[in-house]
């Protein structure tokens, strides 16, 4: 159901906070600027390696030893990434310090598996997850990669709470069990024609399926003989 975060050795180098034009010469680099604070200690500004950074981040949830210029690491967890909205490399990050025998809380993605296998999406359902991710509570260490669900089993007009869904070992479920609503199974969605299409076609056809006296070139021809006897008897 989960996979467990792994320990990550990440070792940056300090930097003092600069502006605007230096941080955009850092990343020239390949460089990305972060800050890591919490804990007992101040903040501090580092930089460090992009491709270092996305390896050590890549199990989302993972603890991080966070080295500062080769000192004695300290576990860290990821707090925020900045990215860029066209190109998705990473611009700054933010690390907090934890402490291993303290739980914290964390959003861990949520996956549902076995849709294609369920009987409503057999049917022409159509499943639609509403909460996509989770806040849990655990030790640092436990904080999964993220949590799975099996929904293979889902009928039509099937709703699902997160209270179906079981917890992790060492996991509390944050989150309202009975009022979180997880995803939706509804009947399939039926195409019907434009509104305004069907009332341009019931205002041309009468109830017997006949057009209606006055509509049509038949119509035309007989309202444009009415007007000109008109002028004629003036």
């Amino acid at each position: 159901m989960a996979t467990r975060s792994k320990t990550t050795k990440l070792a940056v180098s300090s930097r003092e906070a600069g502006g605007s034009r230096a941080v955009r010469r850092l990343r020239r680099t390949g460089r990305v600027p972060g800050v890591v604070y919490g804990g007992n200690g101040e903040p501090q500004t580092f930089e460090v390696d992009e491709r270092e950074l996305r390896h050590a981040l890549a199990a989302r949830g993972a603890v991080l030893d966070l080295s500062i210029d080769d000192a004695d690491p300290s576990p860290v967890v990821l707090k925020d990434t900045q990215r860029d909205p066209v190109r998705g490399h990473t611009l700054h990050v933010d690390l907090v310090r934890v402490r291993l025998d303290r739980a914290i809380h964390a959003l861990v993605p949520l996956e549902l598996t076995g849709a294609d296998d369920s009987p409503g999406v057999k049917e022409g359902g159509v499943l639609e997850q509403i909460t996509r991710e989770l806040n849990v509570e655990a030790l640092p260490t436990a904080i999964p990669e993220s949590i799975s669900y099996d929904v293979s089993a889902m009928e039509i007009n099937e709703t699902l709470v997160l209270s179906a869904i079981p917890a992790p070992p060492e996991v509390k479920l944050l989150d309202d069990p009975e009022e979180t609503l997880i995803a939706t199974l509804a009947p399939p969605r039926l195409q019907v024609e434009d509104e305004a299409e069907i009332e341009e076609e019931t205002g041309l056809v009468g109830e017997g399926g006949e057009p209606i006296e006055g509509t049509g070139e038949e119509g035309d021809a007989a309202a444009g003989e009415a007007a000109e006897g008109g002028e004629s008897g003036e």
